[in-house]
């Protein structure tokens, strides 16, 4: 051995006898002093104990916590008119008192899981010493109370559910504190109210609905007992999917009310006898009127919350929004109305045995003096479809593009009523690429002006004009006046809408031009209040932006007022009878994959599309253009808001309207009989663009 590693050797050993010496002599000093203070040692592991207890203790829920816990509020989302448009629940969940809670439940809840609860504080020791010795003889049982198992289901985070000293020490801790707190009758309220019983049921009210169709309060003694039955685990004793399992279990609860004097036992073996009854029903929380509002509402909120301490399912947050209820439920009801039509069209296209596809549509409505949102309908049916159309979805604008490049024009000084040919088009790209615009008809090879060639959404038309305005300045305008978040390709072809856009960003934009070119964000939140009224913040209106010239901003109204009067969306006089002044544009995509409608009104802007989530998939010719498929949403709803005033049908742009031209009878095309041919032909096959 070489003599390094011996020496090592030698002096671990003689390292380690000193070592074991020095314990021993340790170990016999504390003996004999235990033997002359024998009281003082007995009190050496008691007082290792309390401190463990007490350094444990500031992890353990506050006082407060517990108080909050019982008195907990959700925060609400309020229509402008003080309705309630949604809840923020922690859980499906009804708090309802112990008057209210039938006293079969009361009964078998104690017999079974703590027959001693009005008589300990917390923990039940006697309970503790018998599951203990079960346990060791092969039979695993629990010494929980009420009151420790309230305490898990009011803090599964901090307290857990692990098999540990450390956890038990935990739940025993904040069972003391809510014993201390709360009366017994509280504690019983507050587990009741707190206990899940599956299919996201909280709570014995929402049990009782779910599982048996009725209120807590009129619970029988057999469905307490079913109930109170599935606690010792929901999941195995589940009465829809395990029956015979819940009625064994539900028998043993009754065999306990029986021992426990609550019920006579010939009774209770009569009632084991029957059979288990459910009504069984899934109780789905509320969505609503407005649940993409609130779905928006919420994320927005927990951020705000968030920086500020409070919490949006227990602090009792108000949030008072912009949202007109009845021009909402008017939306809600025009897209279902619209899109149950459509839908049987779309299906009679459908090749036999192709899978059912439903058809999508999006709905916005905003106040263009404010930019308060008063509508928002994100889908045909949120419980089936939460993507949101409005706000998510980016689509071809088609059409709903080319008053961006009119204003444009108009921005550089053209006027309404200069001139284009109507003629076939071969435009050569930077990349060598020919680009040939087209319509729906041949070129009528005669003059329009640009007031026409927006009215009848001829691509001819707009595509020259593009190409005199340059795609950069369409471009700029249309982010200038709200189209800020989707990206815009700088190229010809924008003008027809080839580039993405959502509906809020187009409605916004829309706004804009109603609004004499002052661009103002959409807003919905106008203030927060906490639970007693008091406002934490309120939120002033967005200041404007003059995206474009008043004069222009104006001549754009009024050329849009043609689309309306005799181009593509005559269906807003015709079919909807609306004769106040309101202007707006029609849009289809290729194939009619996208139909779009906007309208405005001096008070109200609104907008809707139409189309499958598959953007590979097309809409019928006969009813997928624009002005079929997405006008009637819009028409309806504003037809409904000048019938109920909640607009003023008097309310004029600032642009005298243009009077009527005088009809020539003689000449049933006017005086330039190609220029009126064109417009025939427009109202005729071009009122879907």
């Amino acid at each position: 051995m070489p003599p390094q590693l011996a020496r090592a050797q030698a002096w671990v050993a003689d390292f380690l006898r000193r070592l074991w010496a020095r314990v021993a002599d340790a170990s016999q000093r504390l003996w004999a002093l235990a033997r002359r203070h024998p009281w003082r040692a007995s009190l050496v592991l008691p007082g290792l104990v309390l401190l463990y207890v007490l350094a444990l203790l500031p992890f353990t829920p506050s006082i407060s916590d517990l108080k909050k816990a019982k008195s907990e509020v959700p925060s609400v989302v309020m229509a402008a008119d003080d309705v309630v448009l949604a809840e923020f629940k922690r859980l499906n969940r009804e708090w309802v008192p112990l008057s209210r809670i039938s006293p079969f439940v009361v009964q078998a809840l104690i017999a079974t899981e703590d027959q001693r609860f009005y008589s300990h504080h917390g923990l039940d020791l006697r309970r503790i010493a018998g599951a203990v010795i079960s346990t060791l003889r092969g039979n695993v049982q629990g010494g929980s109370t009420i009151t420790q198992q309230l305490a898990r289901n009011l803090y599964p985070e901090e307290i857990g559910r692990s098999i540990s000293i450390h956890r038990k020490v935990k739940e025993a801790l904040t069972a003391f504190k809510i014993e201390a707190l709360y009366s017994k009758d509280e504690i019983l309220e507050t587990y009741l109210n707190t206990v899940p019983f599956l299919y996201n049921a909280f709570g014995i009210e929402m049990a009782a609905r779910t599982y048996f169709d009725k209120s807590a309060d009129k619970l029988n003694v057999l469905e307490a007992a079913t109930l109170i039955g599935m606690l010792k685990g929901t999941s195995y004793y589940n009465p829809v999917l395990n029956p015979e399992r819940a009625r064994d279990r539900r028998n043993v609860v009754l065999v306990q009310m029986a021992r426990n004097g609550k019920l006579d036992a010939a009774r209770a073996e009569a009632l084991a006898k029957l059979p288990l009854k459910l009504d069984f029903e899934r109780q789905d929380a509320p969505l609503g009127p407005t649940p993409h509002v609130a779905q928006w509402v919420r994320k927005w909120l927990i951020a705000w919350a968030d920086a500020r301490g409070y919490n949006i399912y227990s602090d009792g947050l108000v949030v008072r929004t912009t949202l007109h209820t009845k021009l909402q439920k008017a939306a809600n009801q025009a897209v279902a109305r619209q899109l149950d039509a459509l839908q049987l069209l779309a299906d009679r296209r459908r090749k036999r045995g192709e899978e059912r596809v439903l058809l999508q549509a999006g709905f916005m409505a905003i106040d263009p003096r404010n930019g308060h949102v008063l509508a928002w309908v994100g889908s045909r049916d949120f419980a089936q479809e939460q993507f949101d159309h409005v706000s998510q979805a980016r689509r071809q604008p088609g059409s709903t593009f080319k008053p961006f490049v009119y204003g444009a024009a108009f921005e550089m000084g053209m006027s309404p009523q200069d001139q284009l040919i109507d003629q076939p088009l071969a435009i050569r790209l930077p990349g060598g690429e020919i680009w040939r615009p087209s319509d729906g008809t041949p070129p009528s090879g005669a003059p329009m002006t640009l007031r026409d060639g927006l009215a009848y959404s001829k691509n001819t038309i707009t595509a020259q004009l593009m190409m005199q305005v340059g795609p950069q300045r369409v471009a700029q305008l249309a982010r200038n006046m709200g189209v800020r978040l989707s990206k815009l390709d700088e190229v010809p072809s924008l003008a027809l809408g080839t580039s993405p856009v959502t509906l809020r960003e187009m409605v916004a934009a829309y706004g804009t031009i109603a609004n004499e070119g002052r661009y103002i964000e959409p807003a919905m939140v106008t203030q927060v209040e906490d639970r007693d009224g008091n406002v934490l913040q309120t939120f002033e209106w967005t200041a404007p932006e003059q995206a474009m010239s008043r004069p222009q901003a104006l001549q754009l109204v009024n050329a849009m007022r043609g689309v309306i009067d005799e181009g593509t969306g005559t269906a807003i006089r015709t079919r909807h009878g609306i004769q106040a002044d309101v202007a707006g544009k029609t849009g289809t995509t290729q194939d009619n994959t996208d139909g779009w409608f906007i309208l405005m009104h001096p008070q109200l802007v609104g907008g809707a599309w139409v189309g499958f989530n598959d953007s590979s998939m097309t809409m019928g010719d006969a009813w997928g253009p624009g002005a079929r498929s997405a006008l009637p949403i819009v028409g309806d709803v504003f037809q409904q808001s000048l019938r109920n005033k909640w607009i003023d049908p008097q309310a004029e742009f600032a642009i005298p309207r243009p009077r009527p031209q005088p009809r020539h009878d003689a000449e049933p095309f006017g005086r330039n009989p190609l220029e009126g041919l064109a417009k025939f032909l427009g109202r005729l096959f071009g009122g879907g663009r």
